[in-house]
């Protein structure tokens, strides 16, 4: 069991990366910056453009707060969340985040979801569609493409959730305690949506935090169409694993 011996915050935020040498610097910094003591995961998938290297270098400002784990290729977004919720449960972290390094998810927005958490919300999910649709910097086909497939995942699992592929979400501690991390199978955007479908199946209480979404200014997005495909198809097998195996979903 790793040591706990600096352990002092309660709420570790998750940061996947490829290529973000950009962003990282600045994100970190803005999250350390805030009223509330917030632990940083970085899980870098071994980017060329020295992302994990950048890391590496804040690290020796912030020793006992900013963590790194370097994977050895580009392996989805999914198992990189699923690396850092391991790693998060092999210690004493109560709220685990997942967010984006590009400024897209505003860090301040962790105290936000933090407080629902703290108000009853098992999984607080920082929503882009709960009042109308809140998107800076997008074309419009790709918020159709959005929109449209939360109201797909909606008709499709019965899940009330306004905005299931979300990526800027609060998960207390028992629900990735309770999820079987390992059978988790979306490595894609369709991560976001299992992992919401399953804490709902679980009677888990989600609810939507309202946020403004801005659409990176640095970095390169890392949607293609083997993600959106991945969503489309992927539900519906999602869909019928769990009604066929209840006990193991």
């Amino acid at each position: 069991m790793p040591s706990n011996i600096y352990l002092v915050a309660e709420g570790l935020v998750i940061i996947p990366t490829y290529n973000e040498i950009e962003n990282i610097e600045a994100i970190t910094r803005t999250v350390f910056d805030l009223k509330k003591d917030f632990h940083v995961l970085v899980v870098d998938d071994n980017s060329p453009d020295g992302t994990a290297e950048n890391v590496r270098q804040l690290q020796e400002e912030f020793p006992k707060s900013l963590f790194l784990e370097v994977r050895k290729e580009k392996s989805g977004l999914g198992t990189a969340y699923i690396h850092g919720f391991k790693w998060a449960l092999e210690r004493d972290y109560e709220y685990i985040f997942e967010m984006d390094a590009d400024f897209s998810h505003k860090p301040s927005d962790l105290l936000r979801l933090h407080r629902a958490c703290l108000n009853g919300a098992d999984v607080a999910v920082g929503s882009r569609y709960k009042k109308g649709v809140n998107v800076v910097n997008w074309p419009l086909i790709r918020i159709l493409l959005s929109y449209g497939a939360s109201f797909y995942v909606k008709i499709i699992t019965g899940m009330r959730v306004h905005d299931p592929t979300a990526g800027f979400v609060c998960y207390k501690r028992k629900v990735l305690e309770t999820i079987n991390l390992d059978s988790v199978r979306f490595i894609g955007y369709a991560f976001q949506i299992e992992m919401k479908y399953r804490a709902y199946l679980k009677k888990f209480k989600i609810e939507e935090v309202s946020i403004i979404f801005t659409d990176r200014i640095n970095g390169k997005s890392k949607m293609n169409s083997s993600i959106v495909r991945e969503a489309i198809f992927g539900v519906i097998a999602m869909k019928f694993r769990s009604i066929f195996r209840k006990k193991s979903f």
